[in-house]
């Protein structure tokens, strides 16, 4: 016979393809009978880190917000309006509405019909509530006291009119119960509750003189005539005047003579002149005028005020009167 000689590649080639003849007939055998285990896939969970949102602080900015500043009132001057009237009326200073509308000090320059702006007053605040005391705290905060070391022999009545303070105000004061007093213990004395030592009433220290009152109308020269119905004076305040205090107002007719004169006190700060008191002439008269501030201190045996300055007079003025034409303005 004849005889087949093969090389070893062509051996395990021929191995290798009857192996994978094999492993196929087999998978198809076991397919066939439901046996084949397809492999199950696991997925894998991948974590994600999530990121970490840091907040940044944000610097509040601070607005500074303006305080709204009052608008000034327009008025409108009428008749017999003055500073002092306008001022008081809209409770603000004269010298705030000199200020305000560039006007003269003397603030002597107003007309029927004239603009002036008022200015507003600023808001006070309020004060905010402050802890009351009871009498007991009112009364140690406003007393000096000191502290007092028993000795041997004293006893509260001894203490008592050591320092001139009734027993009852010494236990009160010190929470006791009974006049016993023990060497050692401290007794606080209240000086604000000693008696009164006695002697001669202190004598109240009169005020300073006050200052000349800025006279404001009517101006220096004025005319007045018939058609002119009162005659009003007006001043600005120098302060305000105690009980026993007012202005005295001086009026002198010059051309009728010194005999003439009116003397007369008020509290205001205007004074109409009495109708009695205007000449009745066709001849201007001359009345000169002033002010100034005085104390009442006492009575004469008739009960009529005793008065003295208390301040510095006015400058003097002078306006002019006439009875039955219009009035004429004499050469000073």
């Amino acid at each position: 016979m004849p005889q087949v000689t093969l090389s070893l590649p062509v051996v395990l080639g021929l191995i290798i393809i009857f192996i994978a003849v094999g492993a196929v007939l087999v998978y198809y055998a076991l397919q066939q009978t439901g046996q084949v285990i397809e492999p199950t896939v696991t997925p894998t969970n991948t974590v994600t880190a999530s990121p970490t949102i840091t907040s940044t602080p944000v610097t509040p900015t601070t607005t500074n917000t303006p305080v709204p500043t009052p608008t000034p009132i327009a008025y409108r001057v009428a008749s017999g309006d003055t500073c002092s009237s306008i001022a008081f009326s809209f409770g603000v200073s004269i010298q705030s509405i000199v200020l305000l509308n560039n006007l003269p000090a003397a603030c002597d320059t107003l007309f029927i019909g004239q603009e002036l702006l008022i200015p507003q007053p600023t808001p006070t605040p309020t004060a905010l509530p402050t802890a009351t005391l009871s009498g007991v705290e009112a009364t140690r905060a406003a007393c000096g006291e000191i502290e007092y070391l028993v000795q041997e022999n004293d006893t509260l009545s001894s203490i008592s009119a050591n320092y001139g303070i009734p027993i009852t105000n010494l236990k009160e004061y010190n929470g006791l119960v009974n006049d016993t007093v023990r060497s050692g213990q401290t007794i606080l004395i209240p000086l604000c509750e000693r008696a009164a030592t006695p002697g001669p009433s202190p004598t109240p220290t009169p005020p300073p003189p006050y200052p000349a009152p800025s006279l404001l109308l009517p101006p220096d020269g004025a005319p007045f005539s018939i058609i002119d119905e009162t005659v009003t004076l007006q001043w600005a305040s120098v302060g305000t005047l105690r009980d026993n205090e007012a202005y005295q107002i001086t009026i002198v007719d010059v051309t009728g003579g010194e005999d003439r004169k009116l003397t007369d006190y008020v509290n205001d700060t205007k004074y109409i002149v009495p109708d009695t008191f205007q000449p009745a002439s066709d001849i201007p008269h001359v009345v000169r005028w002033w002010v100034t501030t005085a104390r009442q201190i006492g009575t004469d045996d008739d009960g009529n005020p005793i008065w003295e300055p208390a301040g510095i007079s006015s400058i003097q003025r002078v306006y002019t009167w006439i009875g039955s034409s219009p009035a004429v303005t004499p050469t000073p």
